[in-house]
């Protein structure tokens, strides 16, 4: 029987997933299998083409693929929260079901976020709980899909006796396109516009986010975050905060992005001015700014959630997680959050993705 390790990624396209089967494919130890709907041709990962809500289908797909670790980096965006928990609950629920027979299966990770501590969408940033946040703190009150899949993972484990890992990430930065959940895209587009429109680069989000000390989850860092976690016994069936390591101020950060794409620097107005609504008619200029420059003829669309970064720069409380868990069970890695955005633009610009 082989000893070799198959990782299955399930969401293998988004941010999580797709940082993740990129960062175990680097050593010899994995073979990894890309997991969506319509995965990419990466190399080195092979894809698994499936719905997860199609339990026949994703029976059938899984079937012959020896899986050992499982690594579950997606969602399912659904109109009410209670629409979440059922839709995302299945999608999780369908993918271990179908992996029954798998004999080797060892471990399983969830990866999750800071709506554990905020709540859900519909309640979103009105939880009473101290920060920094720390794993063992109580759920908040009300429906939140992450508590559903966390569930659901906990009684399969004890079901089949596999380890299992849940990973809390705060705001991801990292390389993705096509992702809901990308604020470090989606800035790098703002910015684009408004250096070839000559709009005022404003910070968009709230007083608190820009005045207050925040953290974010460098994509690279939660990817060898997962695997270790998959691959240290004592970090075994256990939650963790995932961030990167350092703290910082937006009024600090914003500047800098400002240089970056030499745009002229523009005052903070003292309140929220949402992109969702100021770049609501910006699919037209978009168009013109590829054509320009001959970019990648990705739509606006494709690379910009303008919804979920006015989500997570809106909010009105402080948002800090606390790493200590990780650090005391052996995972020491840092990432400095300036190199995390300035990585990430580099790379788009090498791509030709932004001009």
């Amino acid at each position: 029987m082989s000893t070799r390790q198959i990782a299955l990624v399930v969401g293998s396209t988004g941010i999580v997933g797709k940082n993740l089967a990129n960062h175990l494919t680097r050593t010899s130890d994995w073979t990894v299998y890309g997991l969506a709907r319509n995965p990419s041709m990466e190399q080195r990962i092979l894809p698994v083409a499936v719905n997860l809500l199609e339990l026949d289908k994703l029976k059938e797909a899984l079937a012959k693929i020896d899986v050992t670790h499982v690594f579950f980096c997606t969602w399912s965006r659904q109109a009410t929260e209670q629409e979440n928990c059922d839709v995302n609950g299945a999608m999780l629920r369908n993918l271990l079901d179908a992996l029954d027979a798998a004999p080797r299966l060892t471990h399983v990770a969830l990866a999750t976020g800071t709506k554990n501590y905020l709540g859900s969408f519909d309640a979103f940033g009105q939880t009473s709980l101290d920060t920094p946040f720390r794993e063992e703190q109580p759920r908040v009150p009300g429906l939140n899909f992450y508590y559903v899949q966390e569930d659901i993972l906990f009684q399969k484990a004890v079901q089949r006796g596999f380890s299992w890992s849940v990973h809390r990430p705060s705001t991801m930065i990292g390389h993705a396109l096509g992702n809901a959940m990308n604020m470090g895209v989606t800035l790098s587009v703002y910015a684009t516009i408004c250096r070839e429109t000559g709009h005022p680069f404003v910070f968009p989000g709230s007083p608190q986010q820009y005045n207050g000390l925040v953290d974010v989850t460098d994509a690279r860092l939660l990817a060898r975050h997962i695997e270790w976690a998959a691959t240290t016994p004592r970090a075994a069936n256990q939650a963790f905060n995932i961030v990167n390591g350092d703290v910082f101020r937006w009024r600090w950060l914003w500047p800098q992005l400002v240089a970056f794409f030499g745009i002229e620097s523009a005052p903070y107005p003292g309140y929220a001015t949402p992109l969702a609504e100021r770049m609501r008619d910006a699919g037209s200029v978009w168009e013109r700014i590829v054509a320009k420059h001959s970019l990648k003829p990705y739509a606006l669309t494709e690379l910009a959630s303008w919804w979920h970064t006015d989500a997570d720069l809106g909010r009105e409380i402080e948002c800090l997680s606390d790493m200590s868990k990780s650090r005391e069970l052996g995972f020491l890695d840092y990432q400095q959050t300036l190199q995390s955005f300035l990585d990430l633009f580099e790379r788009l610009r090498r791509e030709n993705i932004i001009p």
